[in-house]
């Protein structure tokens, strides 16, 4: 016993350095700092191990990139479709995530029979509001998070010619924001508990689309429609980031009233004869830490989202023509690169919980 005694101070001195030592993981960062980190996934891949055993380590949050889109779950007019949706709730379920579902209401990803109907204003109206409350009915308890309305404003801050708001669109043609107000109070119907996002992209920094983007939202919280955050895709291209401007964004849409989650995040890199600059390399690890570092100084961005996380399956590559790539935080290996130590490391220095 005395022996015991002796020993228990440097016992707790070993437990005191274990529970205070670095995170070895993204996932136990965004643990201890109360963050979602989250990445989008293709449930095809999850066979794969190398794919599914990172998955479930660095991650505890998941979205479908496509599993929950219209051109997976209404492929027909009559029927839906859930069985890739499922999968990913399944595997989250296994691995202890949550599920960010994306998305209900966007221009693209539509099936061909939607575009080709023909159909009337009223029509239309009947099929997004039959859409929005079957997906999420179907998922409720299992989806935390939904991007209701995705990419509804063009660059300029104007609202898109799309299906849904005028070819022919569900009846508010001409009424500016006022289809994206209907679809969001369709949404709460359907799943009350789910919290509702509006998601985009170019609008992260301060520009014309984004105080477009800040004069919708701060309308429809004034009017009382039910929108619980916003999603900032934050794709960057050429290296090119204020990252002032993004906590400047971040700062006046949580004022709001209202989550900001990063939704999108990746940042493409030039590629020559398929290789990086290792300079550029540094740069973009510098580009992730400062992205990181604009959300998780501001309580009210709760989570990050990287659009996948193995440069074997991003969408730079055949976006670019191969001409960019490598925009994730692990490379076609599975290896870490400088991004993922700096987004660890910046997630700890900013937002840590003893």
């Amino acid at each position: 016993m005395l022996k015991f005694i002796c020993r228990l101070p440097f016992l707790l001195l070993f437990l005191s350095a274990a529970a205070q030592s670095p995170p070895t993981t993204l996932r136990l960062a965004a643990d201890r700092a109360g963050l979602l980190m989250g990445t989008a996934v293709r449930p095809s891949l999850f066979s794969e191990t190398a794919y599914s055993e990172t998955l479930a380590r660095e991650f505890n949050m998941v979205e479908p990139e496509d599993a929950m889109k219209w051109w997976t779950v209404r492929q027909n007019q009559g029927a839906f479709d859930f069985r890739e949706g499922d999968e990913v709730v399944r595997f989250a379920q296994a691995h202890g995530q949550k599920v960010r579902g994306h998305c209900l209401v966007w221009d693209h990803n539509n099936p061909p029979w939607l575009g080709g109907g023909h159909f009337t204003p009223e029509e239309m109206s009947d099929l997004l509001h039959e859409h929005i409350t079957r997906v999420m009915k179907h998922y409720a308890g299992h989806v935390f998070a939904w991007d209701v309305v995705n990419e509804g404003l063009d660059e300029n801050g104007h609202v898109k010619d799309s299906p849904w708001y005028n070819q022919p669109g569900i009846g508010f043609a001409g009424q500016g924001t006022e289809y994206v107000a209907q679809t969001f109070r369709w949404a709460h119907e359907a799943d009350p508990k789910a919290l509702l996002f509006y998601n985009d992209n170019g609008g992260e920094e301060l520009n014309r689309k984004s105080d477009a983007i800040y004069a919708m939202l701060k309308d429809l919280k004034q009017r009382g429609v039910p929108i619980d955050g916003v999603g900032l895709q934050m794709h960057i291209f050429q290296l090119k980031i204020d990252p002032a401007a993004v906590a400047a964004n971040i700062a006046r849409l949580t004022a709001l009233g209202l989550q900001v989650h990063i939704t999108e995040l990746d940042i493409e890199l030039p590629l020559d004869n398929s290789q990086v600059h290792p300079e550029d390399m540094g740069r973009q690890a510098e580009i992730y830490r400062a992205v990181v570092r604009a959300c998780v100084q501001n309580p009210g961005c709760t989570a990050i989202q990287t659009w996948g996380f193995t440069d074997k399956y991003s969408w730079i590559g055949s976006h670019s023509h191969g001409t960019q790539g490598a925009a994730l935080p692990f490379d076609r290996l599975y290896k870490p690169k400088p991004a993922y130590d700096a987004m660890i490391k910046e997630i700890t220095a900013v937002r840590s919980h003893p």
